[in-house]
């Protein structure tokens, strides 16, 4: 098992739980993951607690839950997310995604938020071989 297989399992968007931190207590809730080339994009509003809680702590994790050989399993991101400004990047993930206009007019929407996830590790759990993996990046 290596990294290339675990991110296998990502798609271009996903369903995971996002965990940040709320001065001393974790809040975690689901989200979706847009996995663009090779990079991990998240995208909110930017009067939500999250960025509050991102601009005062850019620790992340998320965990995305899936199913293999009939087994539940997850990977989970372990990082720092950052709140990007760069109008390019923002109009390339607005356009990718089909859901954006359901909340936001456009990219340069002031309640639209994009966040890009710079992860430090990642591991990889498969509970048939109670395998646990890290992969550091």
């Amino acid at each position: 098992m290596n990294i290339k297989e675990a991110l296998s399992h990502l798609r271009d968007f996903q369903h995971v739980v996002v965990g940040t931190v709320d001065i001393y207590k974790p809040r975690i809730r689901p989200m979706t993951l847009v996995y663009l080339d090779k990079r991990f994009w998240l995208i909110t509003d930017t009067k939500s607690a999250k960025v509050r809680q991102i601009q005062n702590n850019p620790n992340i994790e998320f965990c995305l839950l899936f199913t293999e050989d009939g087994l539940d399993c997850c990977l989970r991101f372990s990082g720092v997310v950052g709140i990007i400004k760069d109008n390019k990047s923002r109009v390339k993930i607005a356009n990718h995604c089909d859901f954006f206009n359901k909340h936001w007019e456009n990219a340069d929407d002031p309640n639209f938020t994009l966040l890009e996830v710079y992860p430090k590790e990642i591991q990889y759990v498969k509970p048939n071989k109670i395998t646990r993996m890290k992969f550091s990046l």
